[in-house]
């Protein structure tokens, strides 16, 4: 099929910062491309042909909105599966396909597809309900501390909490969670893994993230991971094999703990391009959202390897602010060496919201990083 400057069309559900990132490479392309997101200021609005505002969870707006599109991707997973489901069965393909986001978008599910292929995971319970985790507790059936996951719809730290107490349960949603055993690890890793329809299969390098202790979210995203050849090679095997379980064809985001003792554990993935990959833009041959692209429209793979040492700095809003966005220091980051901010287009702020992120490349990963917490330092995202 010809996808450049003809009368194909790539759907893709959801208009965040992910969707803006993938059209910058339809656009240079030029591939036509339909946007469907819940909000008229989504950020991809501005760089698509076609923009709908519906919802991605209601199964008409869906099924409606992929019955004219040759190809329907998502950059988000928080979607309408019977919708896409349907679609599939009329013939429209669909990347990745349902019955991967049925086992991803789902984190009890996810975690009981790991023990059935005989994947390394944390130990957990999955509970239907909130309130049995505290009958649980009472009867010695799980030990604190433990880490609260909700099943459906957690995204970016949200719905994942630190159990020490009784009292931190307070205020959790009430339904379907996991409590997962707390893994004494050294480092959180990374690979993403891009597999194209015609079954070709890279992964990117292992990077390693640091977290923010009460945002749960990345912070800094370091490419190549700080770790021993060994263990980095044991991290991208893995990750291949998730993603050779899961069958999915696109980019697929292994998140996995290295434990004090050098054994990887998978702790989720996400199906799509992700901001453990944001890195990539600048300092990888192929970026992850051109990856993507290629994956789902059964071209060749790009090369996954690095030019350059990179570091990701995220963007969130800061603490106390909320509002009119304005990104303070903005001119003294960009006069520092090898530094590049990416600004999502969102006109609100609030704390820890995802505004952009900044990468960072250099030749040495050690001044990349030092330059990266100067970055973090300077910039501050606040509102007027």
């Amino acid at each position: 099929m010809d996808y450049f400057s003809s009368d194909f069309k790539l759907g893709i559900l959801g208009g965040g910062q992910l969707g803006k990132m993938m059209l910058y490479e339809t656009r240079k392309w030029d591939i036509y491309t339909k946007v469907l997101d819940n909000s008229s200021e989504a950020p991809s609005r501005i760089s698509c042909n076609e923009f709908v505002k519906g919802s991605l969870l209601d199964y008409d707006t869906v099924y409606n909105f992929g019955k004219d599109v040759d190809v329907l991707t998502i950059e988000i997973e928080n979607v309408n599966l019977d919708a896409l489901e349907k679609l599939e069965e009329e013939g429209v393909k669909v990347f990745p396909q349902p019955k991967a986001l049925r086992i991803i978008q789902n984190k009890a599910k996810q975690k009981l597809f790991y023990v059935d292929h005989a994947i390394p995971t944390a130990d957990f319970q999955r509970f239907a309900y909130l309130s049995e985790i505290e009958d649980s507790i009472a009867n010695g059936g799980l030990k604190l501390p433990f880490v609260w996951k909700v099943a459906q719809f957690g995204y970016d730290g949200q719905g994942v909490k630190v159990v020490r107490n009784l009292a931190d349960l307070k205020g959790l949603p009430a339904g379907e969670c996991i409590a997962e055993t707390m893994i004494p690890f050294k480092n959180e890793l990374a690979v993403i893994v891009s597999r194209n329809s015609e079954g070709e299969i890279k992964t990117y390098p292992v990077v390693e993230m640091e977290f923010h202790p009460e945002a749960n979210q990345v912070e800094y995203v370091i490419c190549p991971a700080r770790i021993d050849a060994k263990v980095a090679e044991k991290a991208r095997s893995l990750a291949l094999q998730v993603a050779e379980k899961i069958g999915l064809t696109g980019l697929l985001a292994v998140e996995m703990f290295q434990t004090i003792d050098d054994k990887i554990l998978v702790n989720e993935v996400a199906p799509r391009p992700h901001n453990s990959g944001h890195y990539s833009i600048e300092a990888s041959y192929t970026n992850q959202f051109e990856q993507h692209i290629r994956s789902i429209l059964g071209l060749p793979l790009g090369s996954t390897d690095s030019k350059v040492a990179g570091v990701m700095v995220n963007l969130v809003g800061e603490e106390g602010y909320t509002g009119d966005v304005v990104y303070k220091n903005i001119a003294e980051i960009m006069a520092m060496e090898g530094v590049t901010p990416h600004i999502y287009g969102k006109a609100q702020t609030r704390p820890f919201r995802k505004m952009g992120h900044v990468t960072i490349v250099n030749n040495d990963l050690d001044k990349a990083r030092s330059i990266a917490q100067k970055v973090k330092e300077t910039i501050q995202v606040i509102s007027k």
